[in-house]
């Protein structure tokens, strides 16, 4: 492990401090160079990382998710979205459209909600019996057991939010143009359904909080601190090295050899701002 490895694990500031905007975006930039290093070590190991991100509406998953991608390699990084189930999904078994997607050698795979549908919203909102519920809460010990001793980094983030803050979330979605898109009924819905939430929540702790595939939870009420711990907290659980790296040294440009820049009427886009 790196000393600046170590270092940027000393930024993020103590609980009681006010966190400015500057010292996030400091302490971002440190956890970002962190996050490169753990991409190189990753392609060079070939180590297979998979982190998946549960939580409810308003809980801050995609900003997490996004400030932990935005400097990365897209390639290494993937982010992986579900959609609603096609018919033919629908018939195969439950986990089949989410192996597809697991990380190969060298790959980390950031899930977007993930398998643990079944146990949240799918449950609260109907869209599974009972009896399937506590087959998948069985049977999902299995698959991330299977997974973790496939040598698959298994990392499972639950962000929790407070019902106040939920509300304010949802209510900027409804008046900020930017955001309205992000409301849905099944949203509306679900932010009914808050306490059927918490005790689908609870079992699946219950259920599925295991040694080898334990669940960590963060608060994510300030989403800024939510957001440094929680990349914090994933560097400390990948063992990744310091990769050497090439100096690197732009090359001399060719020369122009008689090249000229053409005379050709480009259509350009109007300079407004």
């Amino acid at each position: 492990m790196s000393d600046k490895k170590k270092s940027s694990k000393k930024s993020p500031p103590s609980p009681g401090e006010t966190l400015d905007n500057k010292t996030y975006l400091k302490t971002l930039r440190h956890l970002h160079e962190e996050l490169v290093r753990m991409q190189e070590w990753v392609v060079k190991s070939g180590a297979k990382v998979c982190i998946l991100f549960e939580g409810r509406d308003g809980a801050g998953k995609g900003g997490t998710i996004k400030a932990i991608t935005e400097r990365v390699n897209p390639r290494v990084f993937r982010v992986i979205t579900t959609p609603a189930p096609t018919e033919r999904e629908k018939s195969q078994m439950y986990f089949q459209r989410y192996l597809s997607h697991l990380p190969a050698a060298g790959e980390v795979v950031i899930f977007d909600r993930s398998w643990y549908n079944r146990a949240g919203v799918e449950r609260v909102m109907g869209f599974c019996t009972e009896e399937q519920v506590q087959e998948f809460l069985v049977g999902v010990q299995l698959i991330e057991r299977a997974m973790v001793h496939s040598g698959i980094i298994l990392l499972k983030y639950w962000l929790e939010v407070s019902p106040e803050e939920q509300t304010r979330r949802l209510e900027a979605r409804i008046t900020d143009e930017r955001k309205i898109w992000k409301l849905s009924p099944m949203d509306l819905e679900s932010y009914h359904r808050w306490f059927d939430y918490s005790r689908a929540r609870d079992e699946m702790f219950e259920k599925t909080d295991t040694n080898f595939a334990p669940w960590f939870v963060a608060h994510s009420d300030d989403k800024k601190r939510a957001r440094l711990n929680i990349i914090s907290h994933l560097l400390g659980k990948v063992p990744y090295e310091d990769v050497p790296r090439d100096k690197v040294e732009l090359p001399r440009r060719q020369k122009a050899d008689g090249y000229q820049e053409p005379d050709y009427p480009f259509k350009l886009v109007p300079t407004q701002y």
